[in-house]
């Protein structure tokens, strides 16, 4: 996983991870799947919302990132992360167990985004869990990833309703992402 970043606190500049998180209504005692963690840009402060009654699960393939993110979680004394290490493909941490799976900026990026986003309705409470998917702008820009490998939001939906998810919702994140909302059907 890429995620073309100089730094947090430049990217923290045009994209505050606590208002989107409280925006998609993560809340206290919530299970919030981070797929494709990374060092946690989204999963430490998820942690900090979900509180000592919520849990966070991580999952990556880069085993160095997820040991920078559980270093920040230990000095944050945050016991509630999980990591696993493995691949969106293949790893299904608990089923119908988390109220938000999230995708930040990485669905492009897997060897098959479909089979990832069918785990992901395995793992949502059914009805009730939604799946978030904040993405890179289909945009020539001078950083972030190559142009031909973003997914525009409409072949994001796409392939997120033939997975059996209702769309709830589509808007911009910023200027340079977009957010979808979805529910599994």
């Amino acid at each position: 996983m890429h995620h073309y970043y100089h730094d947090e606190e430049g990217r923290r500049r045009w994209q505050d991870p606590e208002e989107l998180l409280s925006k998609i209504g993560l809340k206290e005692g919530d299970t919030f799947i981070d797929v494709g963690c990374g060092e946690g840009f989204f999963a430490i402060p998820a942690a900090r919302i979900v509180g000592q009654c919520g849990r966070v699960y991580g999952i990556d393939i880069n085993r160095q990132a997820m040991d920078r993110l559980e270093a920040r979680a230990r000095s944050f004394g945050l016991a509630n992360i999980t990591l696993i290490e493995g691949e969106g493909e293949e790893t299904v941490p608990c089923e119908a167990c988390a109220d938000i799976v999230f995708f930040g900026i990485d669905l492009h990026d897997f060897r098959n985004p479909g089979e990832v986003i069918r785990n992901a309705h395995r793992m949502l409470v059914p009805g009730e869990g939604r799946l978030i998917d904040l993405d890179w702008k289909k945009m020539r820009m001078s950083f972030g990833p190559p142009y031909e490998i973003r997914f525009p939001p409409e072949q994001a939906e796409a392939l997120i309703t033939r997975e059996g998810f209702a769309m709830v919702s589509r808007e911009d994140s910023g200027p340079y992402h977009y957010l979808l909302i979805a529910r599994p059907l």
